[in-house]
């Protein structure tokens, strides 16, 4: 079972103490470092948030303009870690309530995670994505895993899934493993609406 435990946030972006061969990228929808726009969902109430969210529904309408301009600067932060050297088979892109897909990263694999509790994103939300991203990935490459008892947050059993996803995805060869720095997962129990 999945507990949800507070913690203080990460910061925004962990300098490397040495030449970065490989990068992990992790976003979250809304908080912290986004810039500050109106949020249909939440009453217009203006936060940090990548794009506008207009509701959970299937049939919801998408901030389709601001989906773009938020891929348009995650691709600059991956297009910078290239630019400083690190392989783009070094990168991973994660984060909680993302996951634009475009032509290049069809065949990446993905973890989508969700709690079974989560009332904000029910779980028949996650059940109909992971549906649909198997159609625009090889669906091989998908796995969904459900965490009992965790709500709209996460837990020390989904962040070690995502540890064994990053050690499987990034080759031997792009860490050092002599310097490889010591991960300690964090969990945060947080209100995303």
């Amino acid at each position: 079972m999945c507990g949800n435990n507070t913690s203080t946030p990460l910061p925004g972006i962990v300098p490397a103490a040495q030449k970065a061969t490989a990068a992990v990228i992790f976003l979250r929808g809304l908080g912290d470092t986004r810039p500050v726009r109106p949020v249909t969902l939440n009453m217009n109430m203006a936060m940090p948030s990548w794009f506008d969210i207009i509701g959970l529904s299937p049939d919801s309408q998408g901030d389709e303009s601001g989906i773009k301009q938020a891929a348009e600067k995650i691709k600059a932060l991956i297009d910078q870690e290239v630019k400083n050297g690190t392989p783009s088979n070094g990168i991973i892109l994660g984060g909680f309530s993302q996951g634009p897909i475009g032509d290049a990263n069809r065949d990446i694999s993905i973890l989508q995670c969700h709690g079974d509790c989560d009332p904000l994103v029910p779980l028949m939300f996650g059940s109909l994505l992971v549906e649909k991203l198997k159609t625009l990935v090889n669906p091989a490459n998908v796995t969904f895993k459900t965490y009992e008892g965790m709500i709209h947050s996460s837990c020390q059993q989904e962040m070690m899934d995502v540890k064994l996803l990053i050690d499987k995805l990034l080759p031997l060869q792009l860490i050092d493993v002599t310097k490889r720095p010591c991960v300690e997962v964090h969990q945060h129990h947080c209100s995303r609406v």
